[in-house]
């Protein structure tokens, strides 16, 4: 979540999208958790042209869509804008913010990350009702979990609405150790992670020699385990975990009520604290696919047998807080 730089405050920087955007009473509502989502484009987006806002809502009203904005619709959007890439992201800060939860600071966020694939990912700040705040999702770690859950083989820019604050510098870091992520901000010039975090604490500093990108593939087995669908996607998040520190993969899948699934993998920091759990991740790509926690039917967590930390407790503890109904499956895989 943003912190202030050079003088712009937390609220300043909400100021500038909320007022550039939905307006400060529309901001937080989520507004494309439901039907008819890609009719509120002009709302959300009123300076971009037509062609533009139907490009965009096609993505939106495709079932499938997570997030993700596909390199060659970016390329049309910047050429329909008359903008550069950097500008579009910053752009687009408004679209990503409307799917912020915060009940509980009523500060909503947005960010957008590109990856080397020229894709873009949305992220937003995401807060549980009731629960500790240190298992809120920034919107910088969720915009990054997306492009880590597509596999991104780098990411090269984010976008937010201010300079973000220490613990995202940190989980941004451990995606990009050389600090070149290029940090876009309103109003702002362009600044290279590195300025904004020197003589940053990285993986190195406990004997890797790279961060969470590419994305790591790990052997687990179900272990004879026959769990069903929930089980089967939590096995491929966990196998797709970056544990270097715990060695402890995990991964969730959630299902919705309409059959689809959401898979999160656990993405250790090397400061460990800013780490994302796998349900963490998992909720981060149910609410950029444009669900919400009415719409969790099960959930399934597999991790890995013996490790030396387990997701088990605090999933079931947060899972009875959102979603108290949905069925909850485990599996502990051989590793």
């Amino acid at each position: 979540m943003q912190g202030s730089s050079n003088g712009v405050t937390r609220r300043e920087a909400l100021g500038v999208l909320g007022t550039s955007a939905l307006g400060l009473t529309l901001i937080g509502t989520t507004v494309f958790a439901d039907e008819g989502r890609s009719g509120r484009l002009s709302q959300v987006l009123p300076k971009f042209t037509a062609p533009s806002r139907s490009i965009l809502a096609r993505l939106l009203d495709d079932p499938a869509y997570s997030g993700r904005i596909p390199a060659n619709a970016v390329a049309e959007l910047t050429k329909n804008e008359n903008t550069a890439v950097d500008k579009l992201m910053l752009d687009l800060l408004s679209l990503a913010q409307s799917y912020s939860s915060a009940p509980i600071s009523n500060f909503y966020v947005g960010a957008i990350v590109r990856g080397a694939s020229g894709d873009l990912y949305t992220g937003a700040n995401i807060e549980i009702p009731g629960q500790c705040l240190g298992f809120a999702v920034h919107a910088e770690q969720s915009a990054c979990s997306n492009a880590y859950m597509h596999e991104e083989q780098a990411i090269t820019a984010l976008a937010v609405g201010g300079a973000p604050c220490g613990h995202c510098r940190q989980f941004i870091n451990e995606m990009s150790p050389d600090g070149e992520i290029l940090i876009l901000t309103p109003d702002k010039p362009p600044a290279k992670l590195s300025s904004l975090l020197p003589a940053a604490f990285g993986p190195s500093a406990l004997g890797m020699k790279h961060g969470a990108l590419p994305v790591p593939h790990t052997n687990l087995s179900p272990g004879g385990y026959s769990g069903g669908p929930e089980i089967f996607h939590a096995l491929q998040a966990a196998c797709r975990s970056y544990a270097p520190y715990s060695s402890s993969p995990s991964g969730v899948a959630i299902r919705t009520m309409k059959g689809r699934f959401h898979r999160g993998s656990y993405i250790e920091n090397v400061a460990f604290n800013p780490s994302l759990s796998p349900l963490e991740t998992a909720l981060a790509a149910l609410i950029a696919g444009g669900d919400d926690y009415s719409s969790i039917s099960a959930v399934g967590l597999v991790e890995a047998q013996g490790a030396k930390i387990s997701q088990r407790p605090v999933t079931e503890i947060v899972l009875k807080a959102i979603a108290p109904s949905a069925k909850f499956f485990y599996s502990a895989a051989p590793y």
